[in-house]
């Protein structure tokens, strides 16, 4: 199972705001699990703490922007992307600023402090949500969309359109993340010349240079314009009529701008507070468009907030129907577990198969046959028992009796055709013979039925 991660020490990095052009620290600090990753203005009275998640987000014209109760951060994407990337699900920065400081324009220096510092796991489960079918966000005026669709890992593919002789049509892609350190974190952002002017009529970019951005000039101005728009940014006059690439530093990949496209995806997909397992099809993608996506996930999230098992009927059960009578009492008509399709060390998932031939459905109810509520909870019931049964010796010689039953929810009737599936996890290891657990029966990939039970591990006699 893998486990939620957080950092195993602090680490500070220094540097400008790209807008605001301040003088910036940021520390990265460990946090404990289930925090998430939060961002906390040190420079404020009170030191605010902002919830690094999509509805904080407020303005994504020139990066993403995250306000709470007025307190704002911005340019917050490439050290959220290196958290992202990097597995980390519980962080606490610290900034002594409105922005986080734009660094070398790229994802890679908080990747290199992240590892070097490195990585540790908590005890809590990682809560990935697993895609099931296709979401999208479109937008028609932009021509921008994202897909999402079911896949084992996360996964991005980012198609870009510029209207630019240089970066014309690109794409990028990103199959495990894995490689994100080495293929996406070190691509630097990027501008026009064209849109430099306006961006510093708009109090923006004071802390833009040539050091932390690509910049592309690709329509000529007048020489005068140039070499004034130069003497703003502080940069050595350039020849007006050599268009192109005019960074120092070279581009790393020819796709490089479409490379820091799919970063920015990884930075505004980690404000949707949970790890993703699905494939990402991005379309000339931006932080507008990224945010309706990450709003959009956070309310599926939140509607399948308990998702269903995964449940392939062609794959072996890890336990047989011989294997759950060699370990339950139960027989015809109590045992309520086919087989079992997943155990882990504290958790287990089994299936039942309802069919019209229950006998219970002959009185229960003759012209509307409903699985009693009962019968529902003792289900969820003999898978914690087969789970805590399955790690003694001579389980055969062991009974498994309720204590105590709690939060008890029926949210669907349960008829014949219904494949119930049951997810049942250990609350605490077991302590002289006495076991809490809670279980969540699904049809499909809803909740149908949940309890909390507490029961004994009673030796017969």
């Amino acid at each position: 199972m893998n486990k939620q991660r957080t950092l195993k020490g602090s680490f500070s990095l220094f540097g400008k705001g790209l807008h605001t052009g301040l003088n910036l620290t940021i520390t990265f600090n460990p946090a404990t699990e289930n925090t998430g990753i939060k961002i906390q203005r040190i420079d404020l009275d009170g030191q605010p703490v902002i919830d690094a998640v999509a509805e904080r987000v407020t303005d994504t014209q020139r990066g993403t922007v995250l306000c709470q109760n007025t307190v704002r951060v911005s340019t917050v994407e490439h050290a959220l992307a290196a958290l992202y990337a990097l597995g980390i699900d519980n962080c606490l920065i610290q900034v002594n600023g409105p922005e986080f400081p734009i660094l070398d324009g790229s994802a890679a220096i908080y990747v290199d402090r992240i590892m070097k510092v490195g990585i540790e796991e908590l005890n809590a489960p990682k809560d990935f949500y697993i895609i099931r079918h296709k979401i999208e966000v479109k937008d028609e005026e932009t021509g921008s969309c994202i897909t999402i669709l079911p896949d084992d890992n996360f996964s991005i593919t980012v198609m870009c359109s510029f209207q630019s002789k240089f970066i014309n049509s690109q794409f990028a892609s990103l199959d495990n993340m894995d490689l994100f350190a080495e293929e996406v974190a070190p691509a630097r952002t990027f501008v026009f010349v064209r849109d430099i002017e306006p961006l510093l009529h708009a109090n923006l970019i004071k802390g833009g240079d040539m050091e932390n951005a690509i910049v592309i000039y690709e329509k000529q101005i007048p020489q005068e314009q140039l070499d004034k728009l130069a003497d703003l940014l502080k940069v050595p006059h350039m020849d007006a009529t050599k268009m192109g690439y005019i960074q120092p530093r070279p581009l790393k990949w020819e796709n490089e701008c479409t490379r820091h496209k799919l970063l920015d995806i990884v930075g505004d997909m980690a404000l949707i507070g949970k790890p993703i397992k699905g494939r990402i099809i991005a379309t000339r993608p931006g932080h507008t468009i990224n945010n309706k996506f990450a709003r959009l996930m956070r309310r599926e999230i939140k509607k399948h907030e308990i998702q269903a098992p995964i449940y392939d009927p062609n794959e072996a059960p890890v336990m047989d129907n011989n294997r759950i009578r060699e370990l339950l009492p139960h027989r015809y008509p109590m045992q309520l577990v086919d087989k079992v399709i997943e155990l882990g060390p504290n958790y287990i998932v089994g299936v039942k198969n309802v069919t019209a031939n229950e006998p219970f459905f002959q009185g229960h109810f003759p012209t509307e046959p409903v699985m009693p509520g009962v019968l529902m909870v003792e289900a969820m019931a003999q898978c914690g028992g087969l789970l805590v049964l399955n790690t003694l010796e001579e389980p055969e010689r062991w009974s498994t009796y309720f204590m105590k039953i709690d939060g008890v929810k029926f949210r669907q009737k349960i008829v014949p055709g219904d494949t119930l599936l049951f997810r049942v996890e250990l609350l605490h290891p077991l302590r002289h013979g006495v076991s809490s657990m809670q279980g969540y029966m699904f049809v499909g990939d809803h909740v149908v039925a949940e309890a909390t039970f507490t029961a004994q591990i009673v030796k017969n006699k």
